[in-house]
């Protein structure tokens, strides 16, 4: 049989791979998307991002129902949990977004190839699918783009019933009565708070002193005192030693130096790693750096010719939104020799209940650097549209270049932090000052106004505080 030759292979569909592969077609090259997954949109879609959004929003939802509402005259009485129609919401909208790129792919002629892909030498990928039949295609450029995988840790057995990562976690079919997080990241805050709304004793285990290391050190601390009082127990500066299931079922999670701590579900979340297994990057020469990284250059090209690489398993923050950027610059740059990325302006949030946003960059890097920077902050709590919602709760802070106004960072927690920093960004990526959105009228009564007080308050010109 003849191999089939495509202009470019894309290896992965999650968000940096489905989005190469459809803006490749749509200029024009004969693309193909290989993904061992039956459904395409990676671990994003399936396991992560969106399903886990969905239940942050259901337990959100629950919980206010449960005792947030007689404060809006709301009287509910005999509010129920059914956590397997919950769970059904959770996968239907994970299903209907699946289907959705399967549809993209149709209209914009990719060809989807399941099984998983491994480079076999320059311009050859093997595909081999789950009955272990494998074939052969050519092409002439590559696009590596199979995101990542949960890191293990040292003495932590993962059996995915009484100790799991993200996964098992979106998935408990009872909600657990002590939830212990090893992580206090972002991951293992939203699913923490999801199962201490719906009724767990949430016990979260940090090996730094503080939460969210790599945001901004205030919000940080914010956040803290506010899952504080939302329930949820922190141990941080603690050293995860080992698990042992004990035997009555519960597990033993033990600390260096301290008592272990006990729960009957354990959720490791310790972060990510590139997910280079099986990839065939020897075949081609490619090694990879730090912690599996694959390097590349400026232009996403790996040290074999016509091999590029984007999205968790390059350097740079793993997230889907910073995947689907780099997978349509490099197809531009394949294709018309240029593309870009401004990684200045990337946002990153929380899901939390109230959200965290930050884009730029913090404090804590500014003042490392030597970065002279003047702040202004403005707080919910004299927002009109916050009080109107009853949510209070948190802050806004600009970081702004104390000689040239530039805005440096923006940083978020409170109602809807995460749609609104996408103003921020779009403002960075424009290179804008403090006083240009200060001078932008923002509609009243609305969050967004939050924003404009705080770019005021960066010169002491705030109005409502």
């Amino acid at each position: 049989m003849d191999v089939q030759q495509f202009d470019l292979v894309v290896i992965g569909g999650g968000p940096g791979g489905y989005v190469a592969a459809i803006r490749g077609a749509q200029a024009g090259l004969k693309t193909a998307c290989v993904e061992v997954e039956p459904r395409l949109g990676g671990t994003c879609l399936r396991v992560g991002c969106i399903p886990s959004k969905a239940l942050l929003e259901s337990s959100e939802r629950y919980h206010e129902a449960k005792a947030g509402l007689a404060v809006h005259g709301v009287r509910v009485e005999g509010v129920g949990l059914d956590l397997g129609a919950m769970m059904a919401r959770k996968d239907d909208v994970v299903q209907t977004l699946t289907q959705g790129i399967d549809g993209l792919f149709r209209k914009n002629g990719v060809t989807r190839l399941l099984g998983h892909g491994r480079l076999q030498g320059a311009g050859v990928v093997v595909v081999r699918d789950a009955a272990g039949v494998e074939i052969t295609v050519k092409a002439t450029h590559v696009i590596l783009a199979t995101g990542s995988r949960v890191a293990s840790l040292k003495g932590v057995a993962v059996d995915g019933i009484h100790v799991g990562t993200s996964t098992e976690a979106l998935a408990y079919d009872k909600v657990p009565e002590h939830l212990v997080v090893i992580g206090g990241g972002v991951i293992g805050l939203e699913l923490g708070s999801v199962w201490a709304r719906l009724g767990a004793r949430v016990t979260v285990l940090e090996y730094l002193p503080r939460l969210l290391v790599g945001m901004e050190p205030e919000l940080a601390r914010e956040a803290e005192r506010i899952f504080s009082r939302q329930g949820l127990a922190f141990r941080l500066g603690v050293k995860v030693m080992g698990t042992e299931l004990l035997p009555d079922g519960r597990v033993s999670v033990k600390l260096e130096g301290e008592d272990p701590v006990v729960g009957d579900r354990v959720l490791l979340a310790t972060g990510r790693m590139p997910n280079t297994e099986g990839l065939g990057l020897e075949s081609v020469g490619i090694e990879t750096g730090p912690r599996g990284v694959v390097p590349i250059d400026d232009h996403f090209r790996t040290s074999a010719p016509g091999v590029f690489a984007i999205g968790d398993l390059v350097r740079g923050p793993m997230l889907a939104h910073k995947a689907e950027e780099e997978g349509v610059a490099c197809v531009d740059i394949i294709v018309r020799g240029h593309g870009h990325v401004d990684y200045n302006s990337i946002p990153g949030v929380v899901y939390t209940e109230p959200e965290i946003a930050s884009v730029g960059r913090t404090s804590e890097e500014l003042e490392r650097d030597g970065v002279p920077y003047r702040k202004g902050s403005f707080a919910f709590r004299g927002n009109g549209r916050a009080r109107a919602l009853g949510h209070l709760e948190g802050k806004a802070i600009i970081l702004a270049h104390a000689e040239t106004d530039r805005v440096l960072g923006v940083h978020v927690i409170g109602p809807r932090a995460g749609d609104l920093i996408a103003e921020a960004a779009v403002a960075m990526a424009f290179g804008a000052s403090s006083e240009d959105l200060a001078m932008a009228s923002h509609a009243h009564p609305t969050l967004a106004e939050v924003l404009k007080e705080a770019a005021l308050a960066v010169t002491g010109k705030h109005i409502h505080a």
